[in-house]
């Protein structure tokens, strides 16, 4: 079921009515509602994901029971590693067989060698990295004894399929996700009012500027050999904003509906685009994830304390798995790559963490030294989005190739959009970044609205009239595939 969707609109009400004015007295109903609502709405994409997700569900709950009965560490340790090759098996088999397979047939081809590899037609099931991450940070806390593992099966099923943030995140930490479950919600006006705004947002991001950047973004990455130098930029333009809109918007509608149920989820994104070096966008996008490599994969294998080489070797390898977390394709490896590349200079300097604030806190504009820093990491992040976009490495070298031909200094091809499209983007792009410049210091960028209620009454309905008059017409979202 798509957040975009009529489905959604009707599903969301009826689940909020029944949430607050029939299961509200009891907590336990409560759960039992939000485990059901889950269900349905991940199962409407096909309910055979179902078992899957029920299954990863069961076997980390088990697990959890099992590791604080057990002192053994060795039994503990065995208990760990059920739980994280399951979960990796799960995932393996379904996003990564047949790029497996693939690749292995390639590879004995090299060496003169013919072998048949069966290729499966699989079907992705929505959302599995994130739940499949989820549930296994769960598992590794409870081993670390950082977290008390839950007896109450309804409340971690909640956990594992909470629907707002079930498919594309973000990817929540049990510590702070679980213990909601626990606690009796009251409704709380303020909060849902907030959720709202903070999914009217959400919608503009993903209806108006991600929709429209969508279709020429396609229209430009799939035909790029007919296409200028100057039009291939905007191209890469459209598929950034395209990404920024639809995965932050995502997670904006999430966290927005998650409020309107009295739950809270972490922040997922941080104004990335306003970063003034590569280390503080990683601080700023998708953050869910970020962390989650830093806490299990980075600080596991010692992280930047343990001398230059060590720090590179682990640089690498959470960039390179984040890269190949997002898909089966070489593509996202040498995006990871590549970030990894970008990210060395500063960590070996130890500038690393030189931004932690955002951009020009608490003034208007940024000096010229941020700017400057802004532009460079966006271009270096423009170019990075090119390999992540292209189908393959190929079609990634001959359109970076395209772009550095004569015709780079042609104007744009505009032509091959209609004015109205054009207006529509231009219109919406400015009033995004406006909009999350005046609230960067905030959690997202519909926060701060004027004092007068008149005002902000006239805001929302500007921009539920461009969501209306503006959208793209509907388009799946990005990261439903990872």
């Amino acid at each position: 079921m798509f957040f975009n969707s009529i489905d959604f609109a009707i599903f969301l009400p009826v689940v909020f009515f029944l949430y607050w004015f029939v299961a509200h007295k009891n907590i336990a109903a409560q759960n039992v509602l939000i485990v059901i609502a889950s269900y349905v709405f991940y199962g409407w994409w096909d309910w055979r994901f179902l078992f899957l997700i029920l299954f990863s569900t069961l076997t980390d709950y088990i697990v959890g029971l099992g590791l604080v009965k057990q002192e053994d560490a060795a039994k503990r340790k065995l208990l760990l590693g059920a739980s994280v090759l399951v979960n990796l098996l799960f995932l393996g088999f379904f996003k990564y067989y047949n790029f497996f397979a693939d690749n292995f047939t390639r590879a004995f081809t090299l060496f003169g060698m013919s072998i048949n590899a069966h290729h499966l037609n699989i079907i992705l099931p929505v959302g599995i990295s994130f739940y499949t991450f989820q549930t296994m940070s769960y598992s590794i806390d409870v081993y670390k004894k950082k977290l008390e593992p839950t007896k109450d099966f309804i409340a971690f099923a909640a956990f594992v399929s909470f629907f707002p943030q079930l498919v594309a995140g973000p990817i929540e930490r049990a510590t702070n996700l679980l213990p909601q479950f626990y606690t009796r919600r009251a409704f709380d006006y303020d909060k849902a009012v907030d959720g709202c705004k903070q999914m009217l947002w959400g919608f503009f991001k993903k209806i108006v500027i991600a929709d429209n950047c969508a279709i020429y973004a396609n229209m430009i990455f799939n035909n790029s050999g007919a296409y200028s130098g100057s039009t291939l930029v905007l191209g890469a333009l459209f598929f950034t904003f395209q990404i920024y809109g639809d995965f932050s918007g995502y997670s904006d509608i999430a966290i927005g509906t998650s409020r309107l149920f009295g739950i809270n989820l972490m922040q997922n994104f941080s104004y990335p685009y306003f970063s003034r070096d590569i280390a503080e966008f990683w601080r700023r996008w998708h953050i869910s994830l970020t962390t989650w490599f830093r806490d299990y994969v980075y600080i596991p294998l010692g992280g930047s304390r343990r001398g230059a080489w060590i720090s590179i070797r682990n640089t690498f390898v959470i960039f390179i798995l984040s890269g190949f977390w997002h898909g089966a394709n070489w593509t996202f490896v040498i995006w990871g790559f590549l970030n990894a590349v970008y990210f060395l200079p500063l960590l070996l300097l130890k500038k690393n963490r030189t931004y932690v604030e955002i951009a020009a806190k608490g003034k208007l504009l940024p000096n010229g030294g941020e700017l400057l820093g802004m532009i460079v990491t966006f271009s270096l992040t423009v170019f990075t989005w090119i390999f992540f976009r292209a189908e393959n490495i190929g079609d990634a070298l001959r359109y970076i190739s395209g772009i550095f031909s004569s015709s780079f200094f042609s104007m744009p091809e505009l032509g091959i959009v209609s004015p109205w499209s054009i207006a529509s983007v231009c219109a919406a792009v400015p009033v995004l970044v406006c909009m999350e410049w005046i609230n960067r210091e905030k959690e997202y960028g519909f926060k701060k609205q004027a004092r007068n209620k008149c005002v902000r009454w006239l805001v929302y309905i500007i921009i539920g009239m461009m969501i209306i008059e503006l959208g793209g017409g509907q388009q799946g979202f990005i990261y439903f595939q990872f």
